[in-house]
Formats: C-alpha cells, structure tokens, sequence
C-alpha cells in the first residue's frame, strides 16, 4: 500500500531524518548483536574440527554431522521466532536467544561426551536462527526510510565481525596452546576454550536487550499507541507526523491480521510468489558454498599442504576480507540498490569459484598444491569472499526485512530463513564427502549455483530501495 488519504494522512516518513542519529544507530547496533553472535557461534567451530574428530576418534562423516547438526536447530529457531515475535515481542526473543546462547557457550565448552556437544550445538543453532529472523525484522521496523538499507545492513555486519573475531580468538588461543588444538590451557583443551568464549558477547547481548525499545509496530499490533508513537519519535524524528505515521501503520495492520503459515499458502504452487522468491534468496545465498569458507577453511587449506598454525592465518584474513566487502556494500546498498550489488556479486562468484575448481584440480605434489595453482587457489578464496560479502552477504537479508507484506512478514521471514539453514546444512553436511570425492568438482557446483543466482534475480526480484514497508503490500 502507499500512504495516501484514503489510508490516512500522508506521514512524511520517506523522508524522515531523526535528529538523534546516533541513538538510532545504538539501538540498531544492540539488535544486531545476535548476528554478531550468529556470526560467532557459527565460524568457532571451524577451530575445533580437527580436535573434535581426534578426541572423539570419530571418521569425516560423523564429524560433519557434528559439525553441521547446529544448523538443525538453526532451522527450528528460524521457523519459530516468528510466531514466538508476534506473540512476546522482539525484545523478548532476544532475551530468550541470549539465554539460550549462553547456556550453548558452556555446555559446548564442557561437553561429556559426542552426543552432549551435539546437543548443546543444537541449542546453540536454535539461539542462531531465532537471531537471524529477529535482528533483521526488529531493525526493519524501528529503521527510517532513508537509512533502512544501511541500517539493515548492521546485521550482516556484525554476522561477519563475529566471524573475523572467533578466528581471531581461535589463532590466540592456538598461540597459548603452542599450536595444539588439544593443548591444554587451566585444565581445559584449546578447542573448548575456542567454544567458551562465546558467553561473553552472549550475556551482553541480554543486556543490551534491556537497553533498547520494542519495535513501534509490534507496540501499535498489541494497543500500546501512546509507547509507539514515543519510539517512532525517536526514531523517525519529530519532523514527521506521528500521529499520521502512527495511524499510517494501525491502518495497514487493521487491514490484516498477525501473520501465520496459512497466510503463506497460494493456490497453485503451495507458497505466494513473495515466499517464494524469499526462499530462493536465501538458498542461493547459501549454495554458493559461502560457509565452507567459514566452517571447513582451515581443514581445507590444511588439506592441500598449508601449515595448520598458516591455516588458521588464512581463515582470519578471510574474515577480513568479509569485513571490507561488508562495508562496500553498506556504503552503496542505498546508494546503487539491492538488484545492481546481487547482480555483481554473482558474476563475481561465479568467475572466483571457477578459478578456485581450476586451480583444485591440480594433482598434489608431496601433499602440496603446485606453487601456482596453490597461490592462485588462496587469491580465488578471498575474492569469492569479498564478492559476496559486497553483495549476497548484506542485501539477502536487506531484501528479507523489506519485501515482504506486514501481513506476511514475521511468518514469511521464518520460513525463508528456515529455507536458509536447511540448505546451509545440505552445503555444510556434503562439503567433507564432496570434498573426497573431487574438490575441484565440489567448486564447479558452487560456481554453478552462483551463474544461476543471475537470471532468478532478474526475472524474479524487485527492488525495495526507499520504499516504506507499508509500500510492501
């Protein structure tokens, strides 16, 4: 819909400017803190895979299970955190999350046997998926207009800081362990120390929970006018017409009613045409093998001749690199739109990924990649990263907080995140058996994935930049 006299005064939001930027900017920096811990919680493990699979004695096969079960809670907590929103509120989901990230963080670093660490990484990967639909969806809501697309883009950036952190804290605590990732450190192995770490920014991220305000929306959907019309003040500035905005938002919201699966359901081909470009989105962002990078990078360089303690270096530029693109993307996404950075980033993908498949296809000489294709393999690496983080990593989840109805949203959201973790799992739990069969092969596919990714953005995929979310639908 778009704001009108027959839906009620005209607000002004488009062009809303808040005087106090900053506080907008703290409120959706303390939202984003569940990507950090997304991010985090997410790429630690790649730290531990080795120590896990040797104290554990346990072959390639188990160990990707281990490893990627997290993502099966993952998918449960993406399905979920809707409903859970619509009912509690965003605020109390990530309180809910925290808790649950802090209880994983411990019981990961003190597991007593496989099965326990399983479970607390289920855990963990429900805490994940319930962030990944809430910190999108909260700073969509409390985000102006004019900075949506930026802001929005603070959880992709706090996704890949926590990943370029927990390899930092995995390089440092291997330094303490003298390299020996069952090195032990105060009674504990390196590796568990890896996992524990996470408790930090989890048990800050409860707190900055209690720092910040409901979203407006969800204030205006449970009668709370007055609270909401105060947070849109913050938010959006006093320039605007808060009671148009307000009666702007309570028109569309009475004009629909809370979003539930049902709603998601077409006649013809079970999901809306929304869902599903929503669920392709977010496939595609994950079958372009971005998390092998995340997950496995280490194991992999290891694998090819690279020196373990240099594996784990390599992991960490990797992450900056992730960073960098990051903050392409947030400088241009409201600048050059969502469509434009999807479209280069794939091709960029795709030619990176292909590079990566020529260069794994060498025969290895004494356990080593030759000099080129080894040196070409680490470039391709790095450029694949940055090109997706400039584009795939940040407008994914832009497009997710933007494209849908308000009537669809929260629901619309856990189903394409739940479509995310189900193929982040199907790329994490093949990537070792793949790999044994043919690396180079395995990179052909991901680079296949990303040619693809170009004509469903083009046929299917609209842009949302400067839109209002009540122009959603």
């Amino acid at each position: 819909m778009t704001s009108s006299t027959a839906n009620g005064p005209e607000s002004g939001a488009r062009a809303a400017h808040p005087e106090h930027l900053g506080h907008v900017i703290f409120i959706t920096a303390a939202a984003a803190m569940g990507g950090f811990l997304f991010g985090y919680d997410s790429s630690v493990i790649n730290g531990a895979v080795e120590a896990i699979r040797d104290r554990y004695d346990i072959g390639s096969g188990t160990l990707a299970q281990v490893i990627a079960i997290a993502l099966i809670g993952c998918a449960i907590g993406a399905a979920t955190a809707g409903r859970i929103a619509d009912r509690i509120g965003r605020i109390r989901c990530m309180q809910i999350a925290s808790v649950l990230f802090t209880a994983s963080a411990i019981g990961s670093a003190l597991p007593f046997a496989l099965w326990d660490l399983a479970v607390w990484r289920i855990i963990g990967g429900f805490a994940i998926g319930m962030a990944s639909v809430i910190g999108p969806a909260y700073i969509a809501e409390v985000s102006p207009p004019a900075y949506r697309g930026r802001l929005g883009s603070f959880q992709q950036a706090a996704i890949v800081i926590g990943i370029a952190v927990s390899q930092l804290v995995n390089y440092a605590v291997l330094q303490i362990a003298d390299g020996d990732q069952r090195g032990e450190i105060l009674g504990l192995e390196a590796w568990q120390w890896m996992l524990g770490v996470m408790v930090v920014p989890a048990v800050l991220y409860g707190l900055l929970s209690f720092a910040i305000p409901e979203s407006p929306r969800f204030l205006i959907s449970v009668g709370k006018k007055a609270e909401a019309r105060k947070i849109l003040e913050e938010v959006e500035g006093d320039k605007i017409d808060l009671d148009a905005r307000v009666t702007e938002i309570e028109t569309a919201m009475h004009r629909e009613h809370k979003s539930s699966f049902k709603d998601l359901l077409g006649n013809r081909f079970f999901f809306l045409p929304i869902v599903w470009v929503g669920i392709g989105l977010s496939m595609f962002q994950q079958l372009v093998g971005i998390n092998v990078a995340f997950y496995y990078s280490a194991t992999l360089w290891q694998s090819v001749g690279i020196d373990p303690t240099d594996s784990f270096f390599y992991s960490f530029t990797t992450s900056i690199i992730n960073i960098i693109g990051t903050v392409i993307a947030m400088v241009l996404v409201d600048r050059v739109g969502r469509r434009p950075l999807a479209l280069v980033g794939s091709v960029g993908m795709a030619v990176a990924l292909a590079v990566e498949a020529w260069a794994f296809s060498a025969d290895l000489v004494d356990g080593k990649l030759p000099t080129a294709q080894g040196a070409t393999a680490l470039v391709a690496a790095h450029v694949f990263v940055l090109f997706f983080a400039l584009s795939w990593g940040v407008v994914v989840w832009v497009f997710l907080g933007e494209m849908f109805p308000n009537r669809l949203r929260a629901a619309a959201l856990g189903v394409a995140v739940f479509a995310q973790w189900i193929a982040n799992w199907a790329i994490t739990a093949s990537f070792p058996s793949l790999a044994d069969w043919n690396l180079s092969g395995t990179y052909i596919i991901y680079a296949c994935f990303a040619v693809l990714s170009i004509p469903f953005v083009l046929k299917f995929v609209k842009e949302t930049k400067g839109k209002t979310l009540e122009e959603m639908g």
